[in-house]
């Protein structure tokens, strides 16, 4: 069974399962993500292991985090990549295509070092520079959405 399989076929449920369980513990989620631009405009996207397409790196704030901590931690995780200075926030969306209680905090991401590309592992298993106009074809709705919004300075969204 390819990865791609196993990963359509299970995510779903790990998701419910997850939902289920942050239902009871947590009041509300709250996630951040990074569009990350390098000096030739270029923006950072991962692939992960449980859910289909390329994605703007992020994922949940734990108890006791600040949303800049998460998202430098999640940086670090998922990019190799280290703040050189604070991120801009961008916009908080409601995110209701994961649950009723999930919003998602945008930061855009300018100045950074990344040492060494990461290396692929069990959460993270693709990542890259992109061009705007070369984005992968599978990369998801809300990022592409995302990715216009920040550059067009156009209106945001409240949705994800």
């Amino acid at each position: 069974m390819t990865l791609s399989i196993v990963r359509d076929s299970v995510a779903p449920l790990l998701r419910r399962l997850f939902h289920m369980f942050w239902r009871f513990s947590r009041p509300l989620t709250v996630g951040v993500r990074a569009l990350v631009l390098d000096g030739d405009g270029r923006v950072f996207l991962v692939e992960h292991s449980y859910v289909g397409g390329w994605h703007l790196p992020g994922g949940g704030v734990e108890q006791g985090e600040t949303l800049a901590g998460a998202l430098a931690r999640e940086l670090r995780e998922e990019g190799n990549i280290e703040l050189s200075e604070s991120p801009v926030l961008h916009a908080i969306y409601f995110n209701p295509h994961t649950s009723p209680r999930d919003h998602v905090a945008l930061y855009v991401v300018r100045s950074f070092r990344q040492a060494s590309p990461p290396r692929p592992n069990s959460e993270i298993i693709a990542h890259g520079f992109f061009y705007i106009k070369d984005l992968p074809a599978d990369t998801s709705r809300a990022t592409r959405e995302r990715i216009a919004e920040v550059l067009s300075g156009g209106s945001t969204s409240e949705i994800w």
